[in-house]
Order: C-alpha cells, then structure tokens, then sequence
C-alpha cells in the first residue's frame, strides 16, 4: 500500500519521536480533526487505517508518536481524543478513566548488526531467553561467552530512553513469569539509550558488536518482507536444546515470523497486543475510527507487518467498544 510506505518514510525522516501530522487541525467539513498520539509499535499501522478512513470519509486526523506513556497521559489531560498503546492498560491508568480496546498483534524481537562476528553461530542455534537475560543484564559481556568461538569482542547493549511498551515487554520476557525487569532497571544496564525504534536500529546498524531490541517493521524490508538491511533478528532457542529446530526456524522473511506469532509459537512476551484508548468512552468521530479499525481495518493488518486480532478477541473487543466503560 503506498500510503503505508509514504508515511514510513515520513516516519524515519522525523526519528520516530517527534509529531508526525497527518492532516491539519480541521477536518474538510469544518470540524476537529481525530488527534491520536502514542506507542511507536502501531504508528505505522495506525497510519494506514487514517489514510484508509479519510478516503471514505470526512474525518482528518492528527496523529504523533512519543511512546505508550506519553499517548496515555496526552489522553487522560484530554491532549488527544485516542492513545495507541503498545501494552495493556495497567490498574491506576483505568481508575484515572482510561478506556481501551486492542486493535492488533505486534511483537518485538532480539536484533544485532549484519556483521556480528558471530552471526553464524546466532542463526543456527539461537539464544534461550536466559542469554539474552544474562546479555541485557550483563553477566555475560563478551560474544565469545556465548559461543564455540574463538571471538574476542566485547557485547555492546543498546536499550530505550522513551516512554517504550516495547520495553517494557522485552523486560517481561527477560525475567520470565515472575521476575520481570522495570524500563529503568534495563536503561541503566545499557551502554546507551535512544528514543525509538528508528534510532535504535540506526546504533544497531552501525555497530557490529551491537545488541538491541525492535519491532519486527524495523527488522524487515518493507515491501519485501526480506531480510535486507543491516540489522538482523535473534532466533529464538525455545526449547533450550542448544539448537534450532525445524519449528524454530521461522526468521527468513516476515511473513514466517508473522505465522510463528498467529500461531503461538513465537511468545507473547515479546508477542504482545496493541491497543487503542480514550479518556472515558470513545466519542464521535473517534468511536467511528475504532469501530473502523475492529471491523472492516483488521483485513489491512498482516500486509502492514501485524497479526489481525482472532475472532473470538475481536467479537469481545466490538462488544466492549460499544458497552463503554
């Protein structure tokens, strides 16, 4: 879809943190646009359904990243009519008023640098979630720790210094059920911090000896789907056997890793649903986007990089739109 591309590059010229305007304030019959701020995971996608619905419609939309934190409170200060949240809506944030349904599935996956020097060794065995806990913890520090290597190169962590749902679920993967691992608990452990996906995968891109974390549109071409740029995704070792399975291997293009997600065998943590949200019920021209986005939207979802809600989670999701809170 062009409009997807267009907006990506839009997107990477302004570093992901900083607004990206849609439309002007004003929709085309006078009234307010649509302002929606938020989670840098489902901008993109966010962004396709705007240029989608302003096609059939009068609605206009005005529309900024910045990361889950700073959609959620721009909502409840009743800056924006919608937050995109790349995490669930946690107890005090409800209790303030926060209203929300999910809209898709998106996952966040290990990357480092094309030119790792032990890349071979990353891609056919794979890491179990305890190496990457101990690299992004940094009990381990050297690559040649972690594999039959003679590598002698020390492991540069890349982390987010934004209010990331991202990171947040990469800190749920690495601590497993019961320990997880704060934002500020992994920034600290970093060697540096960058404010968003784009800027995260340019450190990557640009250190060999680098480790990070992206959303899967950040790791994949565009159009393609291929594996082209200069970063590559960490295989997965679900079952710890030191090697990757036929079942494991699903990191070539995409549209495998997209399967692996719909079909659980990827985890959620890092797998995640994304979610849109309101201060109090959806209203107006607002309500009619979501409901747009839960209905006929989810066909637009998997050729954008994403996993369309299951029928079951969709149905609840359309039922709790139109109960409110």
């Amino acid at each position: 879809m062009d409009g997807y591309y267009s907006r990506r590059a839009l997107l990477k010229a302004t570093a992901v943190g900083g607004a990206v305007s849609v439309a002007g304030c004003t929709s085309s019959n006078g009234g307010s646009a649509v302002r929606i701020s938020g989670g840098v995971g489902p901008l993109p996608m966010v962004e396709v359904w705007a240029d989608i619905y302003e096609d059939q419609s009068d609605a206009s939309f005005d529309i900024s990243g910045g990361g889950t934190g700073v959609g959620v409170s721009d909502v409840l200060n009743d800056q924006v009519d919608v937050a995109m949240m790349g995490r669930q809506p946690e107890q005090e944030e409800i209790d303030q008023g926060l209203f929300a349904v999910p809209m898709l599935v998106d996952t966040v996956v290990g990357t480092v640098n094309v030119d790792n020097p032990v890349l071979d060794d990353i891609q056919e065995s794979g890491f179990t979630r305890e190496d990457l806990e101990a690299i992004f913890t940094r009990e381990i520090t050297n690559w040649g720790e972690l594999v039959d290597a003679d590598v002698d190169e020390e492991i540069v962590v890349y982390g987010r210094s934004d209010a990331s749902a991202a990171y947040k679920q990469w800190g749920d993967f690495l601590g497993g059920e019961d320990d997880a691992y704060t934002e500020n608990e992994l920034e600290e452990l970093a060697d540096a911090n960058h404010d968003g996906d784009q800027r995260v995968a340019e450190a990557i891109a640009s250190d060999e000896n680098a480790i990070s974390l992206n959303n899967i549109n950040y790791v994949y071409d565009l159009e393609s789907g291929e594996l082209e740029g200069d970063i590559r995704p960490v295989p997965l070792d679900l079952d710890g056997d030191g090697t990757l399975s036929e079942d494991e291997e699903f990191y070539e293009t995409r549209e495998e890793f997209l399967a692996a997600v719909e079909e659980g065998t990827y985890p959620a943590p890092p797998a995640r649903e994304m979610f849109l949200a309101s201060n109090g019920p959806f209203e107006d021209e607002a309500y009619d986007f979501v409901e747009f986005v839960l209905t006929d939207g989810q066909q637009y979802v998997r050729e954008n990089g994403y996993v369309p809600l299951e029928e079951d989670r969709l149905d609840e999701a359309q039922e709790t739109l139109a109960n409110g809170p």
